[in-house]
C-alpha cells in the first residue's frame, strides 16, 4: 500500500501570494484615464507616491499671513499659518466670559500662557490642544504666537492673533 503525501502551502507562500495579489489590484486601480494617477514616474523607473514630495498647503483667509483682527462665531475656524505649530482654530463655544477653541499641533509640543486650557501630544508628533481664552488676556501660544479676545457680543467673539516679540 503506497502512501500519498500533500504538501500544503506554507504561510510564508500564501502572504507573498496575497500580497502581489493586493498590489497588483491596487496599482491598477491607482491609474486613471490620462494616465496621471497619485504616483509619479523617478528618472530610475521606479514609483514615488506624490503625497512624499507634495508640500502641506498654504492656510488662506484672513490670519494666513499670522496677523489678523477677526469675528468669530461658534462652529468657526481660522487658518494660521505652520510656524504658529497649530492646524486651523476652530471656535468650539463663547460665553459672556471667554471663547473656548481647539485646535491640532502641528509639532512635537506645545505651549499655551494666558489661557486655561490643555492637550496632548503623541510620540509621533501631532495630538491637539483646548484653550479658554478671558476678554483682554493676551495668551502667548507655542512661545511665538499671540492670541487675545478682544471682545464678546451675544454670539460673536474678536480675536487678534498676532506673531510675539
Amino acid at each position: 500500500m503506497a502512501t500519498v503525501m500533500r504538501k500544503r502551502p506554507s504561510a510564508a507562500i500564501v502572504a507573498v501570494v496575497a500580497a502581489v495579489v493586493f498590489a497588483a489590484l491596487t496599482s491598477c486601480s491607482a491609474d486613471s484615464s490620462d494616465g496621471s494617477g497619485p504616483e509619479s514616474s523617478a528618472s530610475d523607473g521606479t514609483s514615488t507616491p506624490s503625497q512624499a514630495t507634495t508640500p502641506s498647503p498654504a492656510p488662506t483667509g484672513p490670519c494666513a499671513d499670522g496677523t489678523c483682527e477677526v469675528e468669530v462665531a461658534v462652529g468657526d475656524v481660522v487658518a494660521v499659518p505652520e510656524r504658529y505649530g497649530l492646524g486651523p482654530i476652530e471656535v468650539t463655544a463663547i460665553t459672556a466670559a471667554e471663547v473656548e477653541m481647539v485646535a491640532p499641533l502641528t509639532g512635537s509640543g506645545y505651549s499655551v500662557s494666558g489661557c486655561s486650557g490643555g492637550g496632548g501630544v503623541s510620540s509621533q508628533g501631532g495630538g491637539g490642544v483646548r484653550m479658554s481664552c478671558k476678554v483682554g488676556t493676551v495668551a502667548t501660544i507655542n512661545d511665538v504666537m499671540g492670541l487675545e479676545v478682544v471682545k464678546i457680543g451675544d454670539t460673536v467673539a474678536v480675536l487678534r492673533i498676532e506673531p510675539t516679540g
